[in-house]
C-alpha cells in the first residue's frame, strides 16, 4: 500500500484542498483509497491550532465549487508516527518542510519533499500560498495550483507504482 500525507501550518486550508483534490483525481482514475485499497491518503497539520475542525469554510466552497468534497476532513496536527507510517509527506511550502524536518527522525527525512516538485505547467510556482488571510480569489488560485499539483503527482505516481 502507497501512504501520503500532504501537510500545511494549520490542516485547514490547503492541505484538506490537496487531499480531496488528490482523492477526486484518483477515484475519476477508478483508483479508490482507504485502508482496505492500494492507497491511502491523508492530509495533517505542523501546529495544533485547528484540531478536530473542518477545513476552512473558504476551502469547502471553493473545492465543492469544482466538484470535490472536503466536508468529512477534519484537521490534525503531525505526529512523530507519521514520518513511519507515510510514504510521501508532502510539504505545501518550505516553512513545513523546516518544521517536519526538525522533528523527523533522520532516517526518514527523505520522505518529505514539496508538493509542487511534482507540478506540471507552473513554471516559477515552488510552494502553495497560504490562503488563510485573504479572500475567495486567494482560495482559488490556491485550488488551480493544487489541482495542477495533484495531476503531476498522480502522473509520478501511476508512472513509479502498480495501483
Amino acid at each position: 500500500m502507497i501512504k501520503i500525507l500532504f501537510v500545511c501550518k494549520g490542516n485547514i486550508c490547503r492541505s484538506p484542498t490537496a487531499e480531496g483534490v488528490f482523492r477526486h483525481k484518483l477515484n475519476q482514475a477508478g483508483i479508490r483509497d482507504g485502508y482496505l485499497e492500494n492507497i491511502f491518503i491523508d492530509s495533517a497539520g505542523t501546529g495544533s491550532w485547528h484540531v478536530g475542525e473542518p477545513p476552512d469554510r473558504r476551502s469547502r466552497e471553493m473545492a465543492l465549487k469544482y466538484g470535490v468534497s472536503l466536508e468529512d476532513l477534519r484537521a490534525r496536527k503531525i505526529t512523530r508516527q507519521d514520518f513511519s507510517d507515510f510514504d510521501y509527506i508532502l510539504a505545501m511550502d518550505m516553512d513545513n518542510i523546516h518544521h517536519m524536518k526538525a522533528i523527523c527522525p533522520p532516517n526518514q527525512q527523505q520522505k518529505i519533499c514539496l508538493f509542487m516538485d511534482y507540478a506540471e505547467n507552473c513554471p516559477g510556482i515552488t510552494e502553495v500560498p497560504d490562503p488563510y488571510s485573504g479572500g475567495m480569489e486567494g482560495f482559488d488560485r490556491v485550488y488551480n495550483i493544487i489541482d495542477r499539483g495533484s495531476s503531476g503527482f498522480l502522473k509520478y505516481i501511476l508512472d513509479h507504482h502498480t495501483l
